[in-house]
C-alpha cells in the first residue's frame, strides 16, 4: 500500500485558499450546479418551501465550511431526510402546511442543540453502534417511500391523501390518469439520468446530469406553455375529464418569490411540550447525526489525500449549521455523500469548495429567481425518484446479500418496520433482530456490550492485540478507542484464536482499520482468522470459530 506524501497535503484555512483557489472554485462551481435542482426537490418533498433547501445548502457552504473537521464534505439537505421532516410537519401541522412548517423548524433548532451537545461530548463514534444492514436497510427503506411519494409528481397526478401503503397502491391509477405534458417533462428527466448514468466519457461525464435534466425542464415547460393555465389538448378525450384533471399551469413549477428575503420563516416552539415533537426532535438528531457520520467516513476513502475527519467537531459543525438554518427556515443539513463524491472527483482539494458552492447558490438565488421559478416540479421529481432508486436498487440488496443470509434478514426487516411504523421504530427492529441473532449464535449476555482484549508493546516497532470471546457491534468501541492511540508505523498484531464469534461490522472495522493504517506507513497482521468459518463467502462476512481447527481451544 503507497503511502501519502505529506508534503503534498493541500494546507488548510487561508493559506489553502490562496494554494487550491483555483481547483476549489471550479468544483464548488460544479457542485452549485449539481446542488441547485436537488436543494428544491428535496426542499418540496420534505413539505418545506422549495427556498428553505437553498437556504441550508447556503450555510451549509458559507458558515459550515469554515468550524467543520472534514476536508472535501460539502454539507446541505438530503434525501434521506425527508421521510422524517415530512412526517414532522404532517404530524405537528395536522392539515395546516405552513403551521407544520414552522413547528417542524422548532424541532430542528431542539435537535441542532441535541447534535451540538453529541459533538462536544465526542459521540461521533457512536455512529459504529448502528449495524451496516441495519442502516442500508433504513437508506433503501427511505428510497421506496421517496420513490412512492415522487412517482405521483412525475406524472402530474395529486394522489388521495392517506397511509404509505395507500400511497403505493395508488400508483397504477396514476399512470392510468397521469397529465401527459407533466409526464412527458417528468419520464424526459428520468430517461437522462438513466442514460446519463451509462455513459463512460469523462468530457461529458464533467456535465452534472441534474443540471441537464432541469434545463430539458425548463425548454419542455416553456414549449407546453406552462407559465400559462390552460388544457391540454393533444388528447382526443381531455375534454371528458375533469377540468383539474385536464389543465397545466403554473402549479406544476417551482413557487418561489423574486425577493430572496422574503424567504425565511421562524420557528414556533408552542409545540415543545407533546410527544409529538419531541419524536421528530429525536428522528431529526439521530438520522440526521448518523447519515452525516456515515457519509463522511465515506467520503475519507475517496480524498485521495487520504485525510480523516474529526467526526465529533464535524457533528458539532453541522449542528451549528441545523441551528441556524432552523431559526430562519431552512431544512436541516448533513454531509451529503452524491455532492461530496462529485466534489472530489471535479478535484477539489480543501473545504473552501463547500464554501464556493454556498456562495454560489446565494448569488444565483439573489440574482436569478425567476429562472428557478421556470423549472418544472416533475423534472425535480424525476430527480428524487432517481435518488430513491438508488438507495433502494436491486445492486444494494445483491450487495448485502453477498454478506450472508443473516444480514439480508436484518436488512429486509429494517426495511419492512420502516415501512410498516416509522422510521426511528424500523431502526431499533433492525437493531434488536441482530442482538436476537447473536444471541442465538451463542454469544453470552456479557459479552454483547463488553470486549475482551489487551494491547501490548512485543518489541520496540510490534504491537499486539488480543481479542477473545465475541467481537461485534455493540461491544467494539472499546478497541477502535484503543487502536486509534496506537502510534503510527507500527507493526500491529491481532491475535484472534480465541475470537469465538466476529460480525460484519467489526470485520468492515478491521479493514478500514488495515488500510488507513497501512496507507500512514504502518503494517496490519491477523493470526487465528484461519480457524473461522465465514458465514458467506464474502471476505467481511461475519465468521465463527471452528473447535476442530482451532488447536489452541
Amino acid at each position: 500500500m503507497s503511502e501519502v506524501n505529506l508534503s503534498a497535503i493541500p494546507k488548510t484555512g487561508l493559506a489553502g485558499l490562496k494554494e487550491n483557489w483555483r481547483s476549489d472554485l471550479l468544483s464548488g462551481f460544479l457542485v452549485f450546479l449539481i446542488a441547485l435542482p436537488l436543494c428544491l426537490g428535496i426542499s418540496m418533498a420534505s413539505g418545506f418551501p422549495p427556498s428553505a433547501g437553498i437556504i441550508t445548502a447556503i450555510i451549509g457552504g458559507v458558515l459550515v465550511s469554515r468550524l467543520n473537521g472534514s476536508f472535501v464534505t460539502i454539507n446541505g439537505p438530503a434525501a434521506g431526510l425527508i421521510v422524517v421532516v415530512l412526517g414532522a410537519v404532517q404530524e405537528l401541522g395536522e392539515g395546516d402546511a405552513m403551521a407544520g412548517y414552522r413547528y417542524a423548524l422548532a424541532a430542528i433548532v431542539v435537535a441542532s442543540a441535541l447534535q451540538i451537545l453529541m459533538g462536544l461530548f465526542k459521540a461521533g463514534r457512536l455512529s459504529s453502534f448502528f449495524p451496516a444492514s441495519v442502516v442500508h436497510g433504513m437508506l433503501a427503506a427511505i428510497g421506496i417511500i421517496i420513490m412512492a411519494k415522487q412517482i405521483h409528481v412525475v406524472l402530474g397526478v395529486t394522489p388521495e391523501k392517506g397511509s404509505l401503503i395507500s400511497t403505493i397502491a395508488q400508483i397504477p391509477h396514476s399512470i392510468a390518469n397521469l397529465n401527459p405534458e407533466i409526464a412527458i417533462i417528468g419520464a424526459s428527466g428520468l430517461a437522462i439520468l438513466v442514460i446519463w448514468s451509462l455513459i463512460k466519457n469523462p468530457l461529458l461525464k464533467m456535465i452534472p446530469a441534474p443540471l441537464i435534466v432541469v434545463l430539458v425542464g425548463i425548454g419542455l415547460a416553456s414549449y407546453f406553455d406552462l407559465n400559462h393555465e390552460h388544457m391540454y389538448l393533444f388528447l382526443p378525450d381531455a375534454h371528458f375529464l375533469p377540468h383539474h384533471e385536464a389543465t397545466v399551469g403554473p402549479k406544476f413549477l417551482v413557487a418561489i418569490s423574486d425577493n430572496f428575503m422574503s424567504s425565511f420563516y421562524f420557528p414556533d416552539f408552542s409545540k415543545t411540550g407533546t410527544l409529538e415533537f419531541w419524536e421528530a426532535v429525536v428522528s431529526i438528531s439521530l438520522v440526521g447525526s448518523l447519515e452525516s457520520l456515515l457519509s463522511a467516513m465515506a467520503v475519507d476513502k475517496l480524498d485521495p489525500y487520504k485525510r480523516h475527519t474529526n467526526l465529533d467537531k464535524d457533528l458539532t459543525a453541522v449542528g451549528v449549521g441545523n441551528l441556524v438554518s432552523g431559526l430562519i427556515g431552512g431544512l436541516p443539513m448533513i454531509a451529503e455523500i452524491v455532492r461530496s463524491s462529485a466534489n472530489v472527483n471535479n478535484g477539489a482539494k480543501t473545504a473552501w469548495a463547500n464554501f464556493f458552492h454556498g456562495v454560489f447558490l446565494l448569488l444565483f438565488v439573489v440574482l436569478f429567481p425567476r429562472l428557478i421559478h421556470s423549472i418544472p416540479l416533475a423534472a425535480l421529481a424525476a430527480l428524487l425518484v432517481f435518488t430513491g432508486f438508488r438507495l433502494a436498487s436491486p445492486k444494494e440488496f445483491g450487495k448485502v446479500m453477498g454478506l450472508g443470509k443473516e444480514q439480508m434478514f436484518m436488512f429486509v426487516v429494517t426495511i419492512v418496520g420502516v415501512i410498516a411504523t416509522d422510521l426511528l421504530v424500523g431502526v431499533f427492529i433492525g437493531i434488536a433482530t441482530k442482538f436476537v441473532i447473536h444471541l442465538l449464535r451463542g454469544v453470552k449476555l456479557n459479552n454483547l456490550f463488553k470486549i475482551q482484549f489487551t494491547v501490548s508493546q512485543q518489541t520496540a516497532d510490534t504491537v499486539l492485540v488480543d481479542i477473545s470471546g465475541a467481537a461485534i457491534f455493540s461491544n467494539i468501541l472499546p478497541l477502535k478507542d484503543a487502536l486509534i492511540k496506537l502510534e503510527k508505523g507500527k507493526t500491529v498484531v491481532f491475535q484472534l484464536n480465541d475470537t469465538y464469534l466476529l460480525d460484519h461490522t467489526v470485520m468492515e472495522f478491521f479493514h478500514d482499520f488495515q488500510h488507513d493504517y497501512e496507507g500512514q506507513g504502518g503494517k496490519c497482521e491477523f493470526l487465528g482468522l484461519e480457524y473461522h468459518e465465514t458465514y458467506a463467502e464474502h471476505p467481511l462476512a461475519a465468521r465463527r470459530m471452528n473447535l476442530n481447527k482451532n488447536k489452541y481451544i
